[in-house]
């Protein structure tokens, strides 16, 4: 059993003072505010419950920054995409497992206490798959356990090159799966996490470029009472090859063809009509918005004030790891739409609010869901994951509730944070986890191979 004692927790129903929080197995079992602290209490100043990355490419950690020479033509996520598919053809389990845990660590810095990993690197280089068709999500799951990050492992299916069942291009060829493969997958993967503390697993049809509708139907009942991710929309040129396929736009089809609902999660939704943007609030399911990836990719900027006031769920994620930050996500999310609008404190949710604190709790709430966890924040019977901010800061200097929350998304930053614990596990200490080291010098030597 742990004690904690914090001068000032965000609970579920507000900020609280003088908040003993006692932690067993991994969980919170109770939680007591108005307590002065006791004999053998750890105490801090400032804590807030962690946040989820629910939508995480492991292995692009590792081509952060390679994508930035500009080539003949025009730039564009197309483009970048044919790098990502060298960077991924180079990489042994090893590297996998490299990148993968110094990204984890780097997530758990930042306040990122659960990541969703949109799995999609299965094969040997040359295509071939493993004795053990989970090799790499083993690597993934081994990354979560060393790091103590909590995983909710995303198996892809990848089958096609386009709409409407097209060869896949041979730079996809470590994704590609046919249903049967996926199935024996998706099964041992769930071997792979079953021993995992706090893992779960559902599936990920990676998009309707890659995916026909009868495999869409095949694939989602594996996911069992697991969470569905699929990317949608994030181009316009995806929009158009969609419309051209179908006569459909690929949110609408979605919501037309497929069981969309608060098990499903929609990873960007970026392109939307009006229409869309309501009807996708209505079903529950959540929006997976990954603002410094759409920003880096140039994929445009969500309909998020539409989509909010609509009632939408949304919660955030790092995808391609470019900059890692649960603060510097919700920054971006907040400040596309004040260049969208040409407004401030666009995502407040009313006057007199809190821009800050809006943001974190629908990512808090929507991180949740999408994940498939049955409860979060600090709260009895949530898993123990807590972030302790250091009130010393500057930007937090003379902050309280609120503000506290602005101070940390719109000018400290992960700079910020002090302690991380994870399932009740104490991985990050004065703003440094434990294995930094020797996860920089892993990735450190797989990245030097890599790039000659």
């Amino acid at each position: 059993m742990t004690r904690l004692h914090f001068a000032s927790a965000l609970l579920p129903s507000g900020w609280a003072h003088d908040v003993q929080v006692v932690v067993t197995a991994g969980a919170i079992a109770a939680v007591t505010p108005g307590v002065a602290p006791a004999a053998g209490d750890e105490r801090h100043a400032i804590a807030l419950p962690g946040l989820a990355s629910l939508h995480s490419h492991a292995f692009q950690r590792g081509m952060a920054g390679l994508a930035e020479l500009r080539g003949d033509s025009t730039d564009t996520f197309w483009t970048w995409r044919e790098t990502m598919y060298r960077f991924a053809l180079a990489m042994t389990p090893d590297d996998v497992a490299a990148v993968a845990t110094l990204l984890y660590v780097e997530m758990l810095e930042q306040g990122f206490t659960r990541v969703g990993e949109f799995h999609y690197l299965h094969h040997d280089r040359d295509g071939s798959p493993y004795a053990d068709p989970a090799e790499m999500a083993a690597r993934i799951a081994q990354a979560a356990e060393a790091s103590g990050i909590a995983l909710t492992l995303l198996p892809s299916f990848y089958a096609h090159g386009s709409f409407g069942g097209a060869a896949p291009h041979a730079g996809q060829r470590r994704f590609i799966c046919s249903v049967d493969q996926f199935a024996a997958l998706v099964a041992a993967s769930r071997r792979a996490i079953s021993a995992l503390p706090g893992a779960n697993i559902g599936i990920a049809p990676h998009s309707l470029r890659a995916v026909t509708p009868d495999e869409l139907a095949a694939i989602i009942p594996l996911a069992e009472d697991g969470p569905v991710h699929i990317h949608a929309a994030e181009q316009v040129k995806e929009v158009e090859d969609c419309l051209a396929w179908s006569g459909r736009r690929p949110v609408q089809w979605l919501l037309e063809r497929a069981p969309v609902d608060r098990r499903w999660c929609l990873i960007h939704a970026t392109h939307m009509t009006d229409e869309e943007v309501t009807a996708f609030a209505q079903t529950g399911a959540v929006a997976g918005l990954c603002p410094i990836t759409e920003a880096s990719l140039g994929d445009g900027t969500f309909s998020a004030r539409e989509f909010v006031d609509a009632g939408g769920f949304f919660g955030v994620g790092t995808d391609s790891n470019v900059l890692i930050g649960a603060a510097d996500e919700l920054r971006q999310l907040e400040y596309g739409q004040r260049l969208k609008h040409r407004q401030r404190n666009v995502l407040s949710g009313g006057a007199g609010r809190s821009t800050g604190r809006s943001l974190f709790d629908g990512a808090l709430t929507g991180g949740a869901r999408a994940l498939a966890q049955p409860a979060s924040g600090l709260t009895p019977g949530a898993r123990a994951d807590i972030v302790t901010l250091n009130a010393a800061h500057p930007s937090l200097a003379g902050r309280h509730g609120d503000s506290v929350i602005d101070g940390w998304i719109f000018s400290a930053g992960g700079a910020a944070v002090d302690c991380v614990w994870a399932g009740g596990r104490k991985v990050v200490e004065g703003g440094q986890h434990g294995l930094r080291q020797s996860a920089r010098d892993r990735f450190t030597a797989s990245m030097r191979r890599l790039v000659a």
